[in-house]
């Protein structure tokens, strides 16, 4: 039995912990995705009153994500994250009772998803931080390909569980499951304990505890010593504009025009589902491929698996049978796991710790403060252009941008592991060995 546990679970215990208790929250988020739409819906809400709930929890991302990237810097991580926790599960709680007692109106809805929307803001970067204090640097690939297993299974999961609680209890018995899951994910955080770092293997710039953490700048001048990292090493700024592109045109194709192409011609939601459900067996794979391989130069390999993820619009809009898509939109969510995984790693094996969840907190914000815009343009550009047009248009834009990538030695070089105590001392910009003493705070 033992062996068919991954051995970063056996080794690392309270990583496996953490695991299992963000396992269950993931599975409740699923639920929670396909839940709420039909929550509004239920009440009397429109297709609009639908986008004003699901915009009321994206908007404070782009207001606290990078406060929330400060205080993580600042704060015990753990904390944070079971703070966020204990804040959505009420949350969820309180929109459940709504629902199921009659009392829910779209309002009270709207203002309760901004209150979650404010939770995940200062989730997000705590908990990417927190993982290079759990796990050794050499395992980080493996532990991040685990999570990414635990995301890519929810898409298939998710919304089938989705559908059978809705049928069963209806959309309020849905948010309360999750809700219970967030109860769950902070009784795990809260037998954490105190994590210092002094466990894991030292990444980028070392881990220090909490020493280092006694010296504290302004908040502005703390999110100028992220900004600094982010803007000294080529490979972590031309990566994030990659994946902005990828969120900005690529994604539309899958929120927006692939659902209005399958409603006009594939036969309705059905055959949507099939392309959906594919992608996520997809995921899976890449997932479990980011498991087992050990590339050199990740960065490499992640650019080429986005170039490869960046022809979902493409596939879509290809006028193939269903089953076709299907199985290219399978290979395309290989792409898109194991690109993500790859990114994730190296940001937590090259920058340091101190300041990781600043830098993650700026690829957030970007990922998630551009992505409403393709979201917006990508109707009015299908009316205007046709939607096998513009979705062959999203491809010519997002493949070539992943491939810029490769053009850049800073991302062709960008090693698995540490340099040597001698490169990290040579002072390159794009290295893992950027000084966060009064070199880098300098810039303050």
């Amino acid at each position: 039995m033992g062996a068919l546990i991954p051995e970063v679970l056996r080794t690392e215990r309270r990583f496996a912990r953490l695991f299992v208790g963000q396992s269950l929250s993931v599975l409740g988020d699923r639920v929670s995705f396909v839940a709420l739409p039909f929550a509004v819906l239920s009440i009397g809400g429109s297709a609009a009153d639908v986008g004003l709930v699901t915009a009321a929890g994206l908007l404070p991302l782009l207001v606290f994500t990078l406060a929330g990237g400060v205080w993580a810097d600042r704060m015990p991580r753990q904390w944070i994250m079971l703070a966020s926790d204990l804040l959505r599960c009420a949350v969820q709680t309180a929109a459940a009772v709504l629902l199921l007692t009659g009392t829910a109106r779209v309002g009270l809805l709207a203002l309760l998803m901004a209150v979650f929307g404010v939770a995940d803001a200062f989730f997000l970067p705590a908990s990417t931080g927190l993982l290079p204090l759990l796990v050794p640097a050499d395992r980080l690939r493996e532990a991040n390909a685990l999570r990414g297993f635990v995301q890519s299974t929810g898409l298939v999961v998710g919304p089938a569980l989705a559908g059978l609680l809705i049928a069963a209890v209806g959309p309020g018995g849905a948010l309360a499951v999750d809700a219970a899951s967030f109860a769950v994910s902070a009784a795990v955080l809260a037998r954490l304990g105190t994590v210092d770092g002094t466990a894991a293997t030292a990444t980028a710039g070392g881990v220090d505890g909490g020493a280092e953490r006694a010296e504290r700048l302004g908040f502005l001048a703390e999110l100028r010593v992220g900004w600094q990292q982010v803007r000294s090493r080529t490979w972590v700024w031309s990566g994030m504009l990659a994946i902005a592109v990828y969120h900005v045109v690529v994604l539309p194709s899958v929120f927006v025009l692939g659902p209005v192409l399958a409603e006009r011609e594939w036969g309705g939601a059905g055959a949507w589902t099939v392309v959906v459900i594919a992608f996520g067996l997809g995921s899976i794979v890449g997932d479990v491929c980011s498991y087992r391989l050990k590339p050199a130069r990740p960065m490499a390999v992640a650019a080429v698996a986005m170039a490869v993820a960046s022809c979902q619009a493409a596939i879509i809009g290809s006028g193939a049978p269903v089953w076709v898509i299907a199985a290219l939109e399978a290979v395309t969510g290989v792409g898109v796991s194991l690109c993500f995984v790859l990114w994730e790693t190296s940001l937590q094996v090259h920058i340091p710790e101190r300041v990781l969840s600043r830098v993650s907190s700026y690829d957030h914000l970007i990922s998630v403060a551009l992505m409403p815009l393709g979201l917006v343009l990508a109707g009015p550009l299908s009316d205007n252009l046709g939607v096998r047009p513009t979705l062959f248009g999203m491809t010519v834009l997002a493949v070539p941008a992943a491939l810029t990538l490769l053009a850049l030695p800073a991302v062709r070089h960008l090693p698995a592991s540490l340099p040597s105590e001698s490169e990290s001392e040579s002072g390159s910009g794009d290295g893992a060995g950027v000084g966060l003493g009064s070199a880098a705070e300098a810039v303050v």
